[in-house]
């Protein structure tokens, strides 16, 4: 069993995106798994991206925004909603509603996310 306390749970931030690092490779000796909360003010964005061999799962727990695809579509993403992007899937957030938008995603194999924010806290 690991016990992961409030302590060891790191956050990774760019401007208006918070990332809590629930369980990743640096506070968890998981191989199958990387659990994250992510927090993005009204107006902020995770842009387009890939992971080339991870599958990613995003559960909306509040608000709702706008997921940004392939070919510059967009899809209305909102709380209770649920979205898996296989490897190679082009996915981002836009949270283009007036509270904050959180979700929390599940990403397999495990990702150290640490090189897609600036800040470490």
């Amino acid at each position: 069993m690991e016990f992961i306390k409030s302590s060891n749970i790191k956050e990774l931030a760019n401007p208006g995106v918070v990332s809590r690092q629930l369980l990743n490779p640096e506070n968890s000796e998981s191989k199958r798994v990387t659990i994250t909360e992510v927090h993005l003010e009204p107006g902020a964005s995770q842009p387009r991206h890939t992971h080339s061999a991870s599958e990613q799962i995003w559960y909306a727990l509040k608000g709702s925004g706008k997921l940004l695809l392939d070919n510059e579509e967009t899809k209305d993403f909102s709380a209770g909603d649920v979205v898996r992007f296989a490897d190679n899937d082009v996915h981002g957030l836009l949270n283009d509603g007036g509270t904050e938008f959180v979700y929390l995603s599940v990403t397999a194999p495990p990702i150290n996310f640490g090189y897609a924010y600036s800040e470490k806290r």
